[in-house]
């Protein structure tokens, strides 16, 4: 979906470089005449574009609704819809915010001593038999000698 100012800018260039009649241009790229001949009677609303954008600039989470808000306050009649037109027109937007701050630095290992039964690691592991019940085993191992000192099956662990 092609809006309509990038189909006007489409058949001005049809025109410009290749030399086509408006009516040429406007069928190939798929405008109306009527839309590519409009020019808006509308006022630029210079000043409240400007304090519009002062108002993001100064109030940065702020977006289009309260910033509307902030205008009522100071008297500007205009509605909501007009406020987000010019909000979206001026490209202004709420500012993301800065992703979490990694870690920085390594990571101490932990010290382990070099003596067996010193620590010891617990897993779950899990499987099913051929009649689709589950069961668990608890495997604890020696994490020096890689030794596994219980495994431990049960359906209910």
């Amino acid at each position: 979906m092609v809006g309509l100012a990038v189909k006007r800018d489409a058949v001005a260039h049809l025109q410009a470089v290749m030399g086509l009649s408006e009516r040429r241009a406007c069928s190939i790229v798929g405008a109306d005449r009527k839309t590519v001949r409009y020019r808006s009677c509308r006022p630029p609303d210079t000043d409240l574009r400007r304090r519009l954008r002062d108002l993001a600039h100064e109030r940065r989470r702020f977006g289009y609704r309260r910033l509307f808000v902030l205008l009522r306050r100071e008297g500007e009649p205009s509605g909501v819809n007009r406020i987000h037109r010019l909000y979206r027109e001026e490209g202004l937007s709420v500012r993301k915010r800065s992703a979490r701050r990694k870690a920085v630095g390594t990571r101490a290992p932990i010290l382990v001593e070099a003596k067996a039964n010193a620590r010891w690691s617990f897993d779950f592991v899990h499987d099913q038999f051929a009649n689709g019940r589950r069961f668990r085993i608890l495997n604890v191992v020696d994490d020096v000698t890689k030794e596994c000192l219980a495994a431990i099956p049960d359906t209910s662990i």
